[in-house]
């Protein structure tokens, strides 16, 4: 041992690894009993850093074990094993509502876990860390293949995982702010299922001016998992969030072509024009834009643009603030019960869960800038949800999603 005593040994395992796969973090050769801080750091593909941090406590060993130790304070506490990415926030500084997502699943997020004697706070680009590590997550699997499609006039991103097949395939339908989004397309690729991820929402222009996609274009989506050689045309799902969630319920009821063995419909809703179109929905939205209110920090609450969701005394201001999807599945399960359906749905529910459910370990995001479909008007939404309670909801309904899906998908 030198005159300034033992050098602080810090591992992180594995350091390449899937973005839904836990982390072990473990501190060795430390002083007995010395207060540190564990900070992380990530660079998003925008240029922005979000950081997260912790403070624990050495044992008389001089050692630190995440998976098992408590954290005493931070950006969270307790015996959080995965609090150092969960709880990742940008730095104080950065541009305003901010939501951590990833655009390019080919390449990882890179996350550099440090070690700094003390309880730090901030001013953490100043300091010398005691120790270093460097870790990729990914979210695509080696060997899973990226396609893009055009086919059918689609727009869309096919993933496919290593071997011949045929595989079980999903149908990933993203929500309201449109584009092409692809990143849990590519982790449930990495599961095992050949995933489409389709952009439905961006408005099509021409010389008629501006329009949206016809039931066909769906269709035409659903066709391409038919028809591709390493798809099992019998075993496809459809998988939604927000908006995309209540068009997969529409269109597994009203398309004559569209028939998925399977469903699954995160923070969504069942209230729609029936039978009718894109065009048909945002008619619908507009009739009830009179209902769209905000809070006191001037952030939007659209639970209302569906159906009328009455002032409830009960109803937590953490609870997903966007989208009335918890009356909505109450209801369904209402209609199944009725109609002697209700041993095929599954119905999950979190408390003081907000609405934007992403695959576990991601950041929770209460309200982020939204540009709405078709237009230039930027717009800060509340999403809701508290923070521990999101991201346990976010672990959870992950694991429990893939199950569903290989029951129904891959025991047929």
């Amino acid at each position: 041992m030198s005159k300034r005593g033992p050098i602080p040994l810090l591992s992180v395992h594995p350091c390449r690894g899937m973005v839904d796969e836990k982390l072990s973090v473990l501190v060795q050769n430390a002083p007995a009993v010395q207060e540190l801080t564990l900070h992380a750091l990530l660079r998003s593909e925008d240029g922005d850093d979000w950081e997260a941090f912790g403070h624990y406590t050495s044992d008389a060993a001089g050692a630190v074990d995440v998976c098992e130790d408590v954290c005493v304070g931070g950006t969270y506490s307790g015996q959080e094993p995965m609090g150092l990415l969960w709880s990742l926030r940008p730095v104080p500084g950065s541009r305003p509502n901010l939501r951590l997502r990833k655009k390019e699943p080919g390449t990882p997020m890179v996350v550099t876990v440090s070690l700094y004697q003390g309880f730090q706070t901030d001013g953490f680009p100043e300091r010398l860390p005691l120790a270093t590590r460097v870790v990729e997550r990914w979210y695509l699997a080696p060997g899973v293949r990226r396609e893009e499609v055009t086919e059918g006039g689609v727009t869309a991103t096919l993933f496919l995982p290593p071997g011949p097949g045929p595989f079980p395939a999903v149908l990933d339908l993203w929500g309201g702010g449109g584009g092409l989004v692809e990143y849990r397309a590519a982790l449930v690729a990495s599961h095992g299922f050949v995933t489409l991820a389709l952009d439905y929402l961006t408005p099509r222009r021409s010389a008629g001016g501006v329009s949206y996609v016809s039931n066909d274009y769906f269709q035409a989506a659903f066709s391409v998992l038919q028809t591709h050689p390493q798809v099992s045309r019998e075993r496809i799902a459809i998988l939604g969030l927000s908006f995309g969630a209540s068009m997969a319920l529409g269109l597994s009821v009203y398309s004559p072509a569209i028939k998925p063995c399977c469903l699954v419909s995160i923070s969504g809703s069942h209230v729609q024009p029936a039978g009718g179109s894109l065009g048909d929905i945002f008619a619908s939205f507009r009739k009830n834009a009179k209902n769209t209110r905000w809070n006191d920090q001037k952030q939007v609450i659209w639970r209302d643009l569906l159906m009328p969701i009455p002032s409830d005394p009960g109803q937590k201001v953490d609870d997903d603030q966007n989208w009335p999807a918890e009356e909505s599945a109450l209801d369904m399960k209402e209609m199944m019960d009725r109609s002697g359906n209700g041993h095929l749905l599954t119905v999950l529910s979190y408390p003081h869960t907000g609405h934007l459910i992403d695959p576990p370990y991601s950041p929770h995001c209460r309200a982020s800038n939204f540009m709405t479909t078709g237009s230039r008007e930027k717009l800060v939404v509340l999403w809701g949800g508290e923070m521990t309670a999101h991201c346990y909801a976010q672990e959870d309904s992950w694991w429990k999603m893939l199950d569903f899906l290989k029951k129904h998908l891959c025991q047929v």
